[in-house]
C-alpha cells in the first residue's frame, strides 16, 4: 500500500472532500482525531503533559484543556517543542497501527488527513501522493465569514495565520480546486480516487511482504521436516 497526504486550509472544503472519499470506500486516518485520542486520561502522553505543564491545563473531568494548553505554549517555542516531543511519538505510533490494520485488510492506499502537512514537513517523506483542497482567497474569505459569523478583519487574520493555499498548491502533487460549484469539486474527487485505485504503486511493498512471509513459511517447513527426520 502507499500513503496519500491530504491537506487544505481553513474553509477550503477539506472536510467535505473527506466525506466523499469515505463514501467511495477509501481508508482515511484523521491525524487530529488521533492527536486528541492519545492525550486522553490514562494514556502516557496525558500523564507526561500534566507532569510538564501542571494541573492548570486540565478540565474538571481530567481531560486536557486544549485552549489552556495552547495559550500556555503560544509564542514559547521551547514549550511548544516539549509538547511536540511528548505527543508526536504517540501520534506516530497510533498512525502506524491504523495504517497496518488497513494494510491487512487489503487496501491499496490510505489517506492521511494532516492539516499541517506542508508546515511541519515531518510526514512528507512517507507520502507517495500529496493532495491539497484549494480555493481562491476571496472564496475562502467569504465562506469563513459566513460559516463562523466573523467580521472581515477577523476572518482575514485567521487566514493569514496559515500557510497560503497558493503555496500549498504549488507543493502538492494533486490539487482539488473547490473555488466553484460543489458538483465540480466532487467530480474531481471521484477522478482522483479512480486514478489512485488504478495505480500499481502499492505492489512493491505488498510483494515484498508476501515474499518475506513465503520465506518464513519455507524456513518453518524445512525446520519441521528436519526435526521429524531426526526422530
Amino acid at each position: 500500500m502507499f500513503l496519500v497526504g491530504l491537506t487544505g486550509g481553513i474553509a477550503s472544503g477539506k472536510s467535505s472532500v473527506l466525506q466523499v472519499l469515505q463514501q467511495l470506500g477509501c481508508a482515511v486516518i484523521d491525524v487530529d482525531v488521533i492527536a486528541r485520542h492519545v492525550v486522553q486520561p490514562g494514556y502516557p502522553a496525558h500523564r507526561r503533559i500534566v507532569e510538564a505543564f501542571g494541573t492548570e491545563v486540565l478540565l474538571e473531568n481530567g481531560d486536557i484543556d486544549r485552549k489552556a494548553l495552547g495559550d500556555l505554549i503560544f509564542n514559547q517555542p521551547d514549550r511548544r517543542h516539549l509538547l511536540n516531543a511528548i505527543t508526536h511519538p504517540e501520534i506516530c505510533r497510533e498512525m502506524t497501527k491504523e495504517t497496518f490494520k488497513y494494510f491487512l485488510r487489503g487496501y491499496r492506499y490510505v489517506i492521511l488527513d494532516v492539516p499541517l502537512l506542508f508546515e511541519t514537513k515531518k510526514l512528507l517523506k512517507y507520502m507517495k501522493h500529496t493532495v491539497v483542497v484549494y480555493c481562491d482567497r476571496d472564496t475562502q474569505l467569504a465562506r469563513l465569514m459566513q460559516r463562523n459569523n466573523l467580521k472581515q478583519e477577523d476572518a482575514e487574520a485567521r487566514i493569514k495565520a496559515q500557510l497560503p493555499l497558493e503555496d500549498k498548491a504549488r507543493m502538492a502533487r494533486h490539487v482539488l480546486d473547490n473555488s466553484g460549484e460543489w458538483s465540480v469539486t466532487k467530480r474531481q474527487v471521484v477522478l482522483l480516487h479512480a486514478e489512485l485505485e488504478r495505480s500499481l504503486e502499492y505492489l512493491p511493498l505488498r510483494l515484498g511482504v508476501l515474499a518475506g512471509l513465503a520465506g518464513i513459511v519455507s524456513l518453518l517447513y524445512l525446520l519441521t521436516h528436519y526435526l521429524l527426520a531426526s526422530l
